[in-house]
């Protein structure tokens, strides 16, 4: 059993040299609702979608997984995953990264299928084609082995930038709530929100069975004003009301 390791109180990837002088040194940036959600990784393969610059991959290789491959349409981002797992002595049999568009994973990555595929939270929002997101991510998981995702809460979308009582956006409106293009090779549009409901009927008509649906109250970094810095990550400060800000779902190929 490999015994997983403290993460920093955020969860983007560090940025400055310090912080990547802490990955190096032992400190891992998968949190508890991935460790728990996934369950134990070792001796299993994993495909990450979405892989920027490849710390949660590592991560989950220096948690015991046989094989990792990060997949992102980055080059540059893949670069550095390249360098890092270098630097950690993880050569291509353990942890390999590859560049491709999301939508076309199948034909760029070395295995057929894999025990887990994983995506993480600020990927969906960038796809506008949810349905081909799930048949990709499914059509490459091995029998027996799951689907496993993290997101923002659609409701994140609809409130104000103070988190307050008001609601500034339909909740069944297609419109972005984000006129920001993303400058990600993959995310070239402008943030779509995917009601819950939708990501589950995609998972579910790619051919998986929905394992579970859970909500958080806590989320990935300081994203609203209102939110206090607090372990295991940002949330409303506790005499207010708690909204969930985060979900995750697991689904299984039978």
């Amino acid at each position: 059993m490999h015994a997983r390791r403290a993460a920093p109180d955020d969860w983007p990837e560090p940025e400055d040299s310090d912080d990547l002088d802490a990955f190096r040194h032992g400190q891992d940036t998968i949190r508890e609702i991935e460790a728990s959600g996934v369950g134990d990784v070792t001796g299993r393969t994993l495909l990450h979608l979405r892989c920027r610059s490849g710390l949660d991959t590592l991560s989950w290789a220096r948690q015991g997984a046989r094989h990792v491959v990060g997949l992102d349409s980055s080059e540059a981002a893949v670069e550095a995953a390249r360098e890092l797992a270098a630097d950690l002595g993880l050569g291509p049999d353990r942890a390999a990264f590859v560049t491709a568009p999301l939508y076309d994973a199948a034909q760029a990555v070395p295995d057929p299928a894999y025990d887990v595929v994983h995506t993480g939270a600020g990927t969906l929002s960038r796809l506008p084609d949810l349905r081909r997101w799930a048949e990709t991510a499914a059509a490459l998981v091995a029998p027996g082995g799951i689907l496993h995702l993290t997101e923002f809460h659609p409701l994140t979308g609809l409130l104000d930038d103070e988190m307050g009582a008001r609601i500034v956006r339909d909740h069944f409106s297609r419109d972005p709530f984000d006129d920001t293009p993303d400058s990600h090779p993959d995310f070239d549009t402008q943030a779509v929100r995917h009601p819950m409901g939708e990501v589950v009927t995609a998972v579910a008509e790619a051919g998986l069975r929905v394992d579970f649906l859970h909500e958080h109250d806590i989320t990935r970094f300081q994203r609203f004003g209102s939110l206090e810095p607090r372990r295991p990550g940002p949330r409303r400060p506790a005499d207010r009301p708690l909204i969930p800000l985060l979900y995750s779902l697991r689904a299984t190929r039978l």
